[in-house]
């Protein structure tokens, strides 16, 4: 069987700018531009996961955003050591949580954010204590 990796995350917004800022800001996500066909390009390095931020323009056939939890594709998980405190600074920067740190086995805990468009961020501390 052929081997596979992954390779990025495509997210739409109608303001790829401020997108790419809050992960910026929230995860420390290095913000890449670029120009791709004569237009701007906002991609991120999120932790190593390529995040490619296209503009969604007003007159674009774009569905709107569903509200988790949904089929298909429903949120990204982001590792984080320490959760509890990463939670208590991710608020003190704004961040709306739709789940508290919450252990669901032994060692492992979770908690999940909103992010732009309503994407659901999910952080998971595999060594909780």
């Amino acid at each position: 069987m052929a081997k596979f990796t992954h390779d990025h995350v495509h997210l739409r917004s109608p303001d790829p700018e401020a997108t790419a800022q809050f992960y910026e800001r929230m995860f420390g996500a290095e913000v890449l531009r670029s120009v791709q066909q004569g237009k701007p390009r906002v991609d991120l390095d999120l932790g190593g996961l390529k995040v490619f931020i296209a503009k969604a323009a007003a007159d674009d056939k774009i569905g709107a955003a569903p509200t988790s939890p949904y089929l298909g594709l429903d949120h990204i998980g982001l590792t984080v050591t320490g959760i509890d405190a990463a939670v208590a600074e991710l608020k003190a920067k704004g961040a709306e949580f739709t789940m508290e740190p919450t252990t669901i086995r032994p060692n492992v805990r979770i908690a999940f954010l909103r992010g732009p468009q309503g994407v659901a961020i999910e952080l998971v501390d595999r060594n909780a204590a």
